[in-house]
C-alpha cells in the first residue's frame, strides 16, 4: 500500500514536470541583423583595419537565437549567387549581438562590387562598397 502511494506520487510528480516544461516552450528565432557599415559610400584600403557594424537594436533574447556565434566574409560580384571561390573569411567566433567587429582589409583587386556577408543563423548581405589599393 505504501509502495503504491509512493509510485503514484512519483508518477504524478514526473508527469507534472513534463506538463510544466511543455507549457513553456523555448522560442528559437532566426536572427539576421542588417549590416550598417561598410555602406555604399565606404572605401577600404588594402591592409588597413576597419569596423564592420550591424544593427542589433531589434535582437531577440540571446537564449532564443539559434546560432549566436557569427562570422564575416567578404564577397565579390554584387549578387547573392556567390560560391566558395568568391568569399574570403574576415572574422569569426564573435557574438552575433556584439554589433561590431574589427577586420583587416585583405589583399584583393580594387573594385566597387564588394559586400560584407554576416553569418549567424543565415547570411545577411551588406551594401556594395569599394576596395582600393
Amino acid at each position: 500500500m505504501i509502495m503504491n502511494g509512493l509510485t503514484n506520487f512519483i508518477c504524478f510528480t514526473v508527469l507534472s514536470f513534463f506538463a510544466l516544461v511543455t507549457a513553456f516552450p523555448v522560442v528559437r528565432e532566426v536572427y539576421t541583423p542588417p549590416v550598417i557599415l561598410p555602406d555604399a559610400s565606404t572605401v577600404w584600403v588594402v591592409g588597413n583595419q576597419y569596423n564592420v557594424t550591424w544593427n542589433v537594436t531589434d535582437a531577440p533574447p540571446l537564449q532564443n537565437i539559434t546560432d549566436r556565434t557569427g562570422f564575416i566574409v567578404l564577397a565579390k560580384g554584387g549578387d547573392e549567387a556567390w560560391d566558395n571561390n568568391t568569399l574570403l573569411e574576415l572574422a569569426s567566433g564573435f557574438s552575433i549581438l556584439s554589433g561590431t567587429v574589427e577586420v583587416t582589409c585583405p589583399k584583393v583587386p580594387p573594385a566597387n562590387d564588394y559586400a560584407i556577408v554576416l553569418f549567424g543563423d543565415s547570411g545577411n548581405f551588406g551594401n556594395l562598397f569599394t576596395i582600393a589599393e
